[in-house]
Formats: C-alpha cells, structure tokens, sequence
C-alpha cells in the first residue's frame, strides 16, 4: 500500500471504462456517499477518499502549513489520481471539496472529464457586489464557539446545516463524523473554508461543472449557484432540488441520488 494511499484511506470498487472519484466535505468522510456507490459500482470504476484532517485519517499525516489553503487538498486529488494511474476521471465533490476539485482542474484538466458538485461555493463572505450568506461576525462567533467547546459546537452545528428533524439519522450520522475531528484541526480547516475566496479562479475552469444545490441550504445560497454559473470559465449546468440542508445526499437520498445519476451519466447538452 502506497503512502497516498494509506493517508487518504483510499477504496476502489467496482468496474468500468469510467472512473468516477467521490470526495466528500467538511466535516464527513467517504461514508457520506454511502447511499450514492451502490448504484455506480455496476457501471464504474469508483474512487472513494478521506481528505486529510477527517476524522478517519492520522491527526499526524495533517500538515497545517500544506493545508493552510485549499491547494494542498487540491494537490493531494491530484496525488490519487497518479498514485492510481488514473488518465480521467468524473469528479464528484461535495461542499468545499466542489472547489478543490476545481482547482485540481486548472492545474491538470486532463485528468478530469468534467465535475459535478453539490452545495458548492466559492466564496462565504458577503462583500458589496456579492452575497456569499455569511458576515464576518458571524464567522468569528463560530470561529470562537468551536474554541472554547467543540464537543458543544459539533451539537448545534449538526442540525442547523443538514435540516430537517432533530432526531434524524442524517443528523446523527453528521454529528458523529464532525465530533471524530481533532478539534484543532476542525477549527484550522474550517476557518480556511470559511474565509477562502475562490471567485478570481473560476474563469480559468475549463472542464464542464454540473451545480446541484438544495433549494434551502443554510451554508449555501441558492444565488450562489448561478453566481457560479456565470462566472465559470467552462460550460456549466445548475439544478435546485426541493431539498433542504447541505449534506442532500446522506439526508435526502431518495431525492439527490437519481438526480446525481443523471448528471454523472449524461454531458450537458450543448
């Protein structure tokens, strides 16, 4: 077993001229896709991983400086998809890892035949011109929450961003990959997420990104989809399902899965 590998808790299943790679978001790890993979492994080839910093991955292996910007993690996709000889691939990234697999993209377009996301954004902060649904006081309460009790920050957290019912499995399912993270290392990773600023990059995206989003998504204005949209350098699609919360795929499956089917199996149509 190969470093990469082994860090990032690498799984291969299934078969298929087509290679779809799965990376999850903040505070998940692959077990997020749980209820996507049985319906791809028929017809894939399919990638599963942890970003480093999850709580399924060595607190050592995380490097504060290489992940002080959304590069590193991009880096390391990149680190997989060699280590693994894998010429293209169909990106599929959830929440920040929509905008590693994007700069991933501009680095090496040729390992990615396009990327489909799910409550992506580029940006948080609201600034004059644009609406990212946050303010940095806002942030910085968070930011401090997470300090002084992460343990108590992880129970509120949980149910605000998935939605819906408070004893929902979805909700405890999240909370328990949340609480697996060093709390250090949530805090680290998630003040990068929180205050990146992607928007300069996405003119230089040359690979077709499909958008999907809830249409109710605490960290993720719907705006922020066509924001996308129309700021991308590539052809690009945006579907809003009548879900709600930012983890769709693990909390309303029955919904988010067929839509994920289909813009994994067909190109935008030109």
């Amino acid at each position: 077993m190969g470093i990469v590998e082994e860090a990032h808790n690498v799984k291969i299943l299934g078969s298929g001229e087509q290679t779809v790679v799965l990376a999850h978001g903040f505070g998940t790890d692959q077990s997020v896709w749980k209820h996507l993979v049985p319906h791809l492994v028929d017809e894939y080839r399919v990638v599963l991983f942890d970003n480093m910093g999850a709580g399924t991955t060595n607190p050592d292996y995380f490097d504060f400086d290489r992940y002080s910007t959304l590069e590193g993690y991009a880096y390391d996709v990149i680190a997989i998809l060699e280590e693994f000889q894998i010429r293209s691939c169909i990106f599929v990234g959830h929440s920040v890892s929509a905008m590693i697999g994007a700069i991933a993209s501009i680095a090496r377009p040729d390992l990615f035949t396009k990327i489909v996301t799910v409550s992506a954004s580029p940006r948080y902060l609201n600034d004059s011109e644009y609406y990212g649904g946050f303010e940095r006081e806002e942030l910085d309460q968070l930011f401090e929450a997470v300090k002084t009790n992460y343990k108590s920050w992880c129970s509120g957290f949980a149910p605000l961003v998935v939605g819906g019912d408070m004893d929902s499995v979805a909700i405890q399912e999240f909370s328990r990959t949340l609480f697996n993270m060093r709390p250090d290392i949530a805090l680290s990773v998630i003040q990068i997420i929180f205050l990146s600023d992607l928007r300069h990059l996405l003119p230089h995206v040359s690979v077709p990104f499909h958008i999907i989003q809830s249409m109710k998504d605490l960290a993720v204005p719907v705006v922020v989809s066509e924001y996308l949209s129309q700021n991308l350098g590539s052809e690009s699609i945006v579907e809003v399902m009548s879900t709600e919360g930012h983890l769709p795929q693990l909390s309303s499956p029955d919904v988010v899965i067929p839509v994920l089917l289909r813009h994994i199996r067909h190109d935008i149509a030109v």
